[in-house]
């Protein structure tokens, strides 16, 4: 399980530990991923950068299932999305094949397009292209945004209702979306992983599709919040997100804009959440569990 203590990751650990799996965390922080883990006895944590070669070799020896939930969301120096969501994948899905594993499950999402403009969203494209060549008959789990506990969407929508007196939207707020519950995209890949699946392509996505001006109005009426929402254009986010890559704390990058540029749905046409017997949750469910 490579991004083993990622906000994904770690749930995936978790679903996967609960299914019963022995299962290999590799990272390059491995004592964050054992944190609060139950099932110690079937869980263990190495240091393993996805950049290195002979260091991804080490952490796929014996596996029979290799999972990669890392991701990039800003570049820095030579860490760029090429290097990260192609060139790293690619040499991790070669690996799990040369070491004989007979499954490779890459996290990829929504949206990707590997002839988009966008830097970002390309990369998580040519990303799957690169897998498949790799490890031939790879599976690629796309999901729609996620959310939970300890989220970068639903919880900073959640604290912008509460502080600000009017509400900023992407554009008109027209963008459609997904959300889907962390919880059950961890749930789907550890039953992928235990059981495997016919399908090599699958989508998540949660219960309902909202525009994102809907999803803030949802929120804001589940938490007894009124507010006003004030259109913003995607040039000034564009131009925020710039300036802000260069400013630590600052929670919005470039791909995340272009991001909301682009609808956020699941491909109904492609297996999902209920084909692997999983009710997806609403996000009345997660904003009361959080």
């Amino acid at each position: 399980m490579f991004g083993g203590s990622g906000f994904l990751g770690r749930r995936i650990v978790k679903h996967l530990l609960n299914h019963g799996l022995v299962v290999r965390s590799a990272s390059r922080h491995p004592g964050r991923a054992g944190r609060k883990q139950a099932h110690h006895e079937l869980f263990s944590a190495v240091k393993a950068d996805i950049l290195d070669r002979s260091q991804i070799a080490a952490a796929v020896s014996d596996a029979s299932t290799v999972v990669n939930a890392v991701s990039l969301y800003s570049e820095h120096g030579g860490v760029t999305f090429e290097r990260v969501h192609v060139e790293a994948a690619s040499q991790l899905a070669d690996a799990a094949r040369r070491a004989g594993a007979e499954r490779y499950i890459q996290i990829s999402g929504i949206g990707s397009d590997s002839r988009s403009r966008s830097s970002y969203i390309k990369a998580r494209g040519q990303g799957e292209e690169a897998v498949d060549v790799g490890f031939p008959g790879a599976t690629i789990v796309r999901p729609a945004v996620m959310t939970g506990r300890d989220d970068a969407f639903l919880t900073t929508i959640t604290r912008l209702l509460r502080i600000l007196p009017a509400y900023p939207l992407f554009g008109n707020g027209d963008t459609r979306l997904q959300p889907a519950s962390v919880e059950d995209v961890a749930e789907a890949i550890a039953r992928i992983a235990s059981a495997g699946a016919d399908a090599r392509l699958f989508e998540f996505g949660g219960p309902r599709v909202y525009t994102y001006r809907d999803l803030v109005l949802e929120v804001a009426r589940l938490l007894g919040i009124r507010t006003r929402l004030v259109p913003v254009p995607f040039v000034f986010w564009h131009a925020l997100a710039t300036f802000g890559e260069f400013v630590p704390g600052v929670p919005l990058t470039r791909n995340q804009v272009e991001l909301m540029q682009i609808d956020n749905v699941a491909d109904t046409r492609l297996p999902g959440l209920r084909d692997l017997g999983i009710e997806p949750h609403d996000i009345d469910q997660v904003l009361r569990s959080a």
